[in-house]
């Protein structure tokens, strides 16, 4: 048995992120920290090295990063609308179609939209971001965590429980209830500014408490009042948890601990997210990284020529008179200035004309053009003009096998993006449907036709059917004749007009689901297991909308000069295919085919509504 001071780990983790570096291979060392570091650096167009060099000239920054930041920011985009929940087999139809309603209902009213762009810039930036839901007053909150704020194992994310340090006025600790209000009256005496992780003060606030909130699988005894005191069995048995906790260094590295929170939870609420995961890496490397040595060339480069220029600005004298022995001409002389000397001493002009500045600049392109390359963001990418005389064909080509890796990276987020709907928000979603309310989707075009395809077969169907039922007994009462398949045929076609009509005129783009006809079965239990019956599909955006619409128009342009053309087996084959192809438009789309059942249906209201499978 083995205990633990949870105070102590922190202070120890804290202590190895910030100050020590990792050998990930014979000749690699990496310092996880100072990367990040360095990126907020090069995003905010600081050097690491100062603003200025050893004799006081300050050094340009000249920044290619943040282009490159905004064209993967761009090119890995995903938005609420392309998220949606797809059925693996034909009987979760209709509880697919419902639960993607449910979920885009959700999103619009969460912001789910913000959260997915603070997401992608965040991984944009870094190759890697942490995020976190948080269950609050009954919402789902989800969040993007700087990583400035965490504190992490650099090899495995894992390996420690998940830190994150925040700080807090004293109002806002006081207004936390469920914290130990004796802590935070304790802790309250020892105000301290907001610093960043290498203890360098963020502002001249005074009043801010450093804490640290702390999730992870823990001996359940760190749950007891008093730990030390807690059973030796506790130690060995091992939850998730979450702690909030402050230390106060009081002297000779001696420290006073306050425990502000401590309690059960449910799971971890962060997850770890990569655009391109590295192998031995808790961090994947972003386009800033990819960066940095084309960046610090470049500025290195723009040094040289500034000072070159600065230089050839200078009109700089030499003589041999004594009395300018020691005379710093760089510093002293400016341009206009006459010197007085002694006579019949020469005084002459130094040839400090500029040096030849475009070796300077092809030497600075040389290293751009590298970064362009690392980071697949060519000119055209770029939104540049291609120069005279290249094919718009070739540009075409080099832009989309530059986006080509941006399709892994979209397929990548599309995963997390699928894990998080099953660990968190469909799970959260249930949670809200313990009713029999009904629910209103407001579709397009595209899915009412769906819907009503599967709602009109059913309820014309049975209308029909009951129907036949009493024509047949009128027929046997009265000797007539039976009603015929045409007869038949007829009165579906009726009746599924009149209800397309009638669902048309009435509701227009609204329909209306409910969960069954039983009163008392809930949403929440026709949604149970939801999240392992369907599959979460996110699509990709990286498309040439341009491409695409001119290959719809020549179609459409071929159909209305030749409607026939459909007819022939061989054209409907390669129609279908190139529909497919553009990835917009599915063939099926098209169809007037009414196939499909709507089950468990409710005729009085005509609103279509979803049954358990």
């Amino acid at each position: 048995m083995e205990k633990i001071d949870l105070c102590e780990i922190i202070r120890d983790a804290e202590d190895n992120y910030t100050h020590g570096s990792t050998k990930m291979s014979e000749y690699v060392d990496w310092d996880m920290h100072n990367t990040i570091e360095t990126i907020d650096a090069y995003l905010n167009s600081k050097h690491t090295s100062g603003s200025t060099d050893a004799l006081g000239r300050e050094k340009p920054f000249f920044n290619i990063v943040t282009a490159a930041v905004n064209i993967w920011y761009r090119a890995t985009d995903i938005d609420r609308k392309d998220i949606r929940i797809m059925p693996n087999n034909e009987r979760t139809t209709v509880l697919a179609f419902i639960a993607t309603q449910i979920l885009q209902n959700w999103m619009k009213e969460s912001r789910f939209g913000v959260f997915l762009n603070e997401w992608g810039r965040s991984l944009a930036r870094y190759g890697s971001s942490v995020v976190k839901f948080v269950e609050k007053d009954g919402e789902l909150i989800a969040s993007v965590i700087p990583w400035n704020r965490m504190i992490v194992d650099p090899l495995d994310f894992d390996a420690l429980p998940r830190i994150e340090k925040i700080y807090k006025t004293p109002a806002q600790l006081r207004k936390m209830k469920e914290y130990d209000q004796d802590a935070v009256n304790a802790l309250i005496t020892s105000h301290t500014t907001r610093k960043t992780l290498n203890g360098h003060s963020q502002d001249n606030q005074s009043k801010f408490i450093e804490l640290y909130e702390v999730h992870g699988e823990l001996p359940i005894a760190l749950l007891e009042e008093d730990p030390d005191k807690a059973e030796d069995s506790k130690w060995e048995i091992y939850r998730q948890q979450m702690h909030v906790v402050s230390f106060v260094n009081t002297k000779s590295d001696n420290y006073d601990d306050f425990c502000l929170f401590r309690g059960k939870e449910k799971k971890d609420p962060y997850m770890l997210t990569h655009l391109i995961k590295e192998d031995g890496r808790t961090l994947a490397i972003g386009a800033v990284e990819y960066l940095f040595d084309a960046q610090w060339m470049k500025n290195h480069t723009m040094k040289n020529m500034k000072d070159t220029l600065d230089l050839a600005s200078k009109l700089i004298f030499q003589t041999s008179d004594g009395s300018y022995v020691g005379r710093n001409v760089l510093s002293a002389i400016e341009t206009g200035d006459i010197l007085i000397h002694k006579i019949n001493e020469p005084l002459t002009q130094i040839n400090n004309t500029k040096a030849d500045l475009g070796a300077f600049q092809n030497f600075g392109i040389e290293w751009e053009n590298l970064g362009k390359e690392i980071t697949s963001t060519p000119d055209g990418a770029r939104g540049i003009t291609p120069p005279s005389g290249i094919a718009m064909g070739t540009v075409q080509l080099t832009t989309s096998q530059g986006l080509s890796l941006f399709e892994i990276m979209t397929e990548n987020k599309g995963f997390h993006i699928e894990d998080m709907l099953r660990e968190y928000v469909i799970p959260h979603i249930k949670t809200k449907m313990d009713t029999t309310d009904e629910v209103v989707a407001i579709l397009d075009d595209n899915n009412i036709e769906k819907i009503d395809m599967m709602y009109i077969k059913s309820t014309a169907t049975k209308a029909v059917n009951e129907k036949l039922v009493q024509q047949v007994i009128d027929s046997l009462e009265n000797d007539t004749a039976m009603p015929t398949q045409a007869d038949q045929a007829q009165m579906m076609q009726t009746e599924s007009t009149n209800m397309k009509e009638q669902l048309n005129n009435v509701m227009g783009n609204q329909r209306f689901f409910k969960p069954s006809e039983i009163p008392d079965e809930t949403w929440k239990d026709i949604l149970k297991d939801l999240e392992w019956k369907l599959n979460v599909e996110v699509t990709n955006e990286n498309t040439d909308k341009q491409a695409v619409l001119q290959t719809l128009n020549m179609l459409l342009q071929t159909i209305a000069s030749n409607p026939m053309i459909l007819q022939e087996p061989n054209a409907r084959l390669l129609f279908n295919r190139i529909l497919s192809e553009t990835g917009v438009v599915s063939s099926l789309q098209l169809s007037t085919s009414t196939n499909g059942v709507m089950p468990n249906v409710s005729p009085p209201t005509g609103k279509p509504e979803a049954v358990a499978a």
